[in-house]
Formats: structure tokens, sequence, C-alpha cells
């Protein structure tokens, strides 16, 4: 993990080469390809400060800190989005979230940790109430979705109204997700914590005190936010612009290149474990990104949108619904027996490189111009 935080480091050098490209106006596809190749690297120091924050603070808050900040880059694009007016690519970056964690990273784990391992085991029983609760995500976008399919010309303010009150009800859900997974079922959730202790113990016993330098993690976590924030505005700013030129349209850069964009590092940690053949843990990164996308980071932004006085709502483009339910339906199936191998990886891949496709070829429409 190290040489990999090394490695994505080396990406910081875009954060100068964005600004000044910016300042120079070197162009819209300039600005928006040395943005998000800045944004990549800031995400993974927001991880890393997260982590080692959330030690001094102990279990429980520690893990309501990983919880909350675990999908903040994309909710910081998402907001910078939203502000800028773009309603549409703000939905479709939570589509891509969502494929993205459930299809590309799961499947790039499996694939690889397949390829390693002949099979690898994680818990089924994880898996399953992680499927419930993608099914729910399904539900809360299709509701409002089917009442604009099935009304005559309902109002803007009605729909905006059902969505902030199923977002509501989303966080109520999220909250009692982290509960169950860090107070009242901790058990199922010990993937990787044994191996923590194992450390922690080691280090113990050959006279090393593991200890965190608090400040420092805590000035780093403020300055990639402030800078995260910063290449937002350089992304979303020329991405209309930049789209055009690249010969893409929004929604395929919304649903395909933002999510990767700000989910790099972390879909970097999911194939990593599983090439180790944790892949409990990956399985948990993957599934519990996508969970936190849908429970989380779209209802923050649909009441961030009546903040800004911005549409957002849960009506979304009927195919990206369609993209969601195939890859929920698709990872709940390979997910439920509770272990995995290489042609079930390329299986998921496979439906994610369809997706991508269709996205790709998906004509344009008002709003994703």
């Amino acid at each position: 993990m190290l040489n990999a935080q090394a490695i994505l480091s080396i990406l910081l050098i875009f954060i100068p080469i964005s600004v000044v490209a910016q300042f120079q106006d070197w162009g819209a596809a300039v600005i928006f390809i040395t943005s998000a190749l800045a944004i990549i690297p800031l995400a993974a120091w927001m991880g890393s400060a997260t982590e080692e924050i959330a030690v001094v603070l102990g279990p429980n808050l520690g893990g309501l800190m990983n919880a909350t900040f675990g999908n903040a880059t994309e909710l910081i694009i998402g907001i910078v989005a939203l502000k800028a007016g773009l309603v549409d690519v703000v939905k479709a970056s939570i589509t891509g979230s969502i494929i993205g964690n459930l299809l590309l990273v799961m499947g790039l784990s499996m694939l690889l940790g397949g390829l390693r391992f002949k099979e690898q085991e994680f818990k089924s029983v994880v898996a399953r109430l992680n499927a419930s609760v993608m099914n729910l995500a399904v539900i809360a976008i299709l509701v409002p979705t089917a009442v604009q399919a099935t009304s005559a010309g309902i109002e803007e303010s009605t729909m905006q109204r059902l969505s902030g009150a199923v977002a509501i009800v989303l966080i109520v859900v999220y909250l009692l997700t982290l509960l169950f997974s860090m107070k009242t079922h901790t058990y199922l959730y010990d993937a990787g914590v044994a191996e923590l202790e194992i450390e922690e113990h080691a280090a113990e016993h050959s006279g090393e005190k593991p200890q965190v330098n608090l400040p420092l993690w805590l000035g780093v976590l403020l300055a990639a936010t402030i800078a995260v924030a910063v290449e937002s505005e350089l992304l979303v700013d020329s991405l209309e612009e930049a789209t055009a030129k690249l010969g893409l349209t929004a929604l395929f850069t919304g649903v395909i290149l933002v999510p990767i964009i700000g989910n790099a590092a972390e879909h970097a940690t999911a194939v990593t474990v599983a090439m180790k053949n944790k892949m409990d843990l990956s399985v948990s990164v993957a599934m519990g990104s996508s969970m936190q996308i849908a429970l989380f980071v779209a209802p923050v932004l649909v009441l961030a949108g009546v903040i800004f006085h911005q549409p957002m709502d849960l009506n979304f483009n009927p195919f990206e619904l369609v993209a969601v339910a195939v890859a929920v339906l698709l990872a709940n199936s390979v997910s439920s027996d509770g272990r995995s191998d290489w042609l079930e990886g390329a299986l998921l891949l496979a439906t994610y490189t369809v997706l991508g496709l269709a996205f790709f070829f998906h004509p344009v429409i008002e709003g994703l111009a």
C-alpha cells in the first residue's frame, strides 16, 4: 500500500499544472484532464488521513468517521457540480458510482484475486445484508421515477418534496446500518479487525508503540479537502466544453469518468486486498461504498439542492435506473453464496463494459448535452 500511495502521489504534480492551465487558458480539455488526474492522489491522501485519525478516535468514533468521509471526494464533486447547475451530471455520477463499485471494482477484485487463488471466500451473511440495502436503494430511485412516468405533468416542486422525504428515509436507514455494523452486530463485520489487532500486538511485543501524529493528519485532511474542492471547481467548470471537444457526452462522463476519478484510490485498495486473499475486506469496500453513495451521498445532494435552489431530485433517467438495477441484481447474485472466482469477476466486468458502451452511444438528451 505504501508503494501504491507513492505512485499515486506522483500525480500531485498535476495540481499546479491544472492551476496554471486555468490561468494561462490552455483549453478546457487540458484543464479537465489535469484536474481529474490531480483529484486522484488527493482522494488517496484524504482516505489515508481519515484512517489515521480513526485510529486515535477508537473503533466507534473512528468507524463513524470512516463511514462519513469514505466518499467525501464524490460528495465534494457532486456539491460543486450542483452549485454549477449540472443536476443531470450529478445524477449520472451517483448512478456511475453505484455501478462502478458493484461491477468494475468487485469485478476486478474477483478476477485478479481469482487468478492468484482458485477460489476465495467471504461472509455471505454480510453480503446478503448489503444486498437487501442495495435493493432498497433501487426502490428509492425507482419510486420517484415511476411517479414521474405515470403522472401527467407533475410539478417540479412536488417531485422535489417527494425526493426530499425519500432522502430523509434513506439517511435514517444509513444511520441504522451504522448502528447495526458498529454496535449491535459488530461480530459480523470483523473482516480486517483481527489483522489490525495482530499488527498492534506485534508492535507492542517488538517494543514499538504505534503512534499517530494527530495534528499532522488533521492538517493533511484539511489541506486535501480544500485542494479537492478547488480541483473540483476546475473540473466542473471545464466539463461541458471539454467533453464536447473530446467527443464525449456529459452523460458518459458523469456515469463513467467522474466516478472513476473520485473512487480511484478506493478501487486500488479493494483490488490490492483481494490479491492478498482478503476478499472479505475487498467486498466490504466495494459494496460498502455503493451503500454509502445510495444512502448518504445521494440523499445529502438532494437536500443540498434545496439549499442551492437547484432542482435536484431522485427522478433519474430511466436508462440509468435500468443500469443500477442490473448492477445490483448481478452483484447480489454473484455474492450471495459467499465465494468468488475469476469467472464471476469476468462476468461483472463484461456487464460493466456493456453498460459503458451503452452510455457511450446513448443519444444526447436534454440537460446532458
